[in-house]
């Protein structure tokens, strides 16, 4: 018997292939409600079902696929559930997938304009999009002096930022010849902690972060940060980035921009306001108020992937003038050299990153927008909001539970008035059920509960049964503790 000269799969195989998975997934969508919303396995489990060793040799794709069931599912906390209610939403949809599936099909590797020209111009367009769907500052288009890039995620969006911020105060000069100087830079404690991280990356510090205070709403106080800086300053430090936040993780709290945009160019130091979850929101013009004071930023980001039934990873990031950000961040060897980027005529979003190499991420967010349009991405984040609100009522109307931050979209921090050991219970209790999934933070030190609508099919019984449940948790744990 002859040697196999291809062990590649065919094209009849994968189409075969193809369609089986395409219906694994559209069945996993029916059922996914179902399912434990929170891995219930252990640690190792998932490890100790798997061979030591790879095949020798290739293996049926119906044996992988039973092994998805068997080994993989089991081991899945189910983002896509509708009772996902943990940390913030990871939403994809149907047109979202199709179009990760062609992305992966096409297999572009879209560093240059030159090396696939549709990927970098439908991003290009599809962040000028973005900027019309939000009402975004027009200085963010690709038509004025700035414009947008899609980032893997907001944590890469802030890097970049800060490490154009750290350039432009030190006159491009870190870039040469190293060091950072006496760099400050500023944020909240409730700013996500991709702010602290960056400053490790960028070698500015995390002494140099400083946290300014915040007020009842866990909103960022501009005379605190005006009064840190002055202070920076008079100790010889160079102020350089401050990280507003429009919808803090742990909270929700949405930072005055427009002051603290004001101070920031008065000083002349870099702004970057980071939308992450809740930039969506501006999809509706009635929500596009936490935007105010966004045209003082020089950079902004949210995430598609979040909130806009864009699978992960899709951060929209954007910057007010990109010579400052491309100025940071390009390099340009021998071999990437070419005629059109010579000429100056197009965009090379390698520049605007921190990666040589990127996939083609634009092609799911055009699905998305063309299937759902701007007013069926509306309906859907209304709804969100409007559940999230109502489940704020109730717990207001609890005489065992009190809201403990202002809830102005869609996620809602509560307490029992049990305190931090009755509330970690409760929480235990509800994940370990696997019928829903919360997670907490700390506000004014106290354990606080979460609770998040976000995820595509999450429609109004799951909000409705999820506070049943947590009424016979704490129930059930004030009785315990009786």
């Amino acid at each position: 018997m002859s040697e196999p000269t291809s062990f590649h799969m065919s094209p009849d195989d994968f189409r075969t292939f193809g369609h089986a998975m395409v219906d694994w997934i559209a069945d996993y969508q029916e059922r996914v409600e179902s399912l434990p919303v929170m891995s219930q396995v252990q640690p190792g489990d998932i490890r100790a079902m798997l061979p030591a060793a790879p095949p020798e040799t290739g293996e049926p794709f119906a044996d992988i696929m039973a092994d998805v069931d068997r080994v993989i599912l089991p081991g899945v906390t189910h983002w896509q559930s509708p009772n996902f209610f943990a940390y913030f939403p990871a939403n994809t949809s149907g047109p979202a997938i199709l179009g990760e599936l062609l992305s992966a099909g096409l297999g572009v590797q879209g560093m240059l304009w030159v090396t696939s020209p549709a990927c970098t111009e439908l991003e290009t367009h599809m962040m000028d999009w973005l900027v019309d769907m939000l009402d975004l500052p027009g200085i963010f288009k690709s038509t004025s002096t700035g414009g947008g890039v899609i980032q893997d995620s907001a944590s890469s969006a802030t890097l970049c930022a800060l490490l154009a911020a750290r350039e432009r105060a030190s006159s491009f000069a870190i870039n040469r010849s190293g060091g950072t100087g006496r760099m400050t830079a500023y944020a909240t404690a409730q700013t996500h902690s991709s702010v602290e991280k960056a400053m490790m990356v960028a070698g500015m510090g995390r002494e140099h972060l400083r946290l300014v205070d915040v007020d009842a709403t866990f909103a960022m106080r501009p005379d605190a940060l005006a009064a840190q800086i002055a202070q920076d300053r008079a100790a010889g430090f160079t102020p350089a980035f401050v990280c507003a936040s429009v919808g803090t993780t742990s909270s929700n709290a949405i930072d005055p921009v427009r002051a603290i945009g004001e101070i920031c160019r008065r000083e002349q130091i870099w702004l970057h306001v980071d939308a992450a979850m809740s930039g969506t929101a501006a999809l509706c013009p009635e929500f596009r108020w936490i935007h105010d004071g966004l045209e003082f930023a020089d950079s902004y980001c949210f995430n598609p992937h979040k909130w806009m039934f864009t699978n992960f990873d899709c951060d929209a990031f954007f910057v007010a003038d990109r010579k400052a950000l491309i100025d940071t961040l390009s390099i340009l060897p021998e071999y990437l050299r070419n005629e059109a980027t010579k000429s100056g005529a197009v965009i090379d979003y390698r520049d605007w990153q921190i990666p040589l190499g990127r996939r083609f991420r634009a092609l799911k967010l055009w699905f998305v927008i063309r299937h759902y349009g701007i007013a069926g991405l509306q309906h859907h984040v209304r709804e969100h909001v409007r559940l999230a609100q109502e489940f704020a009522g109730w717990v207001s109307e609890s005489e065992a539970f009190d809201v403990v931050a202002p809830a102005p979209l869609n996620l809602v921090c509560f307490r029992h008035r049990g305190g931090d050991t009755a509330n970690q219970q409760i929480m235990d209790r509800l994940n370990l059920s696997g019928n829903l999934y919360l997670t907490h933070t700390k506000l004014d030190g106290k354990l606080t509960l979460r609770l998040v609508v976000g995820q595509t099919s999450t429609r109004a019984e799951h909000v409705a049964a999820a506070w049943m449940q947590i009424q016979d948790a704490a129930a059930a744990v004030t009785a315990q503790r009786a």
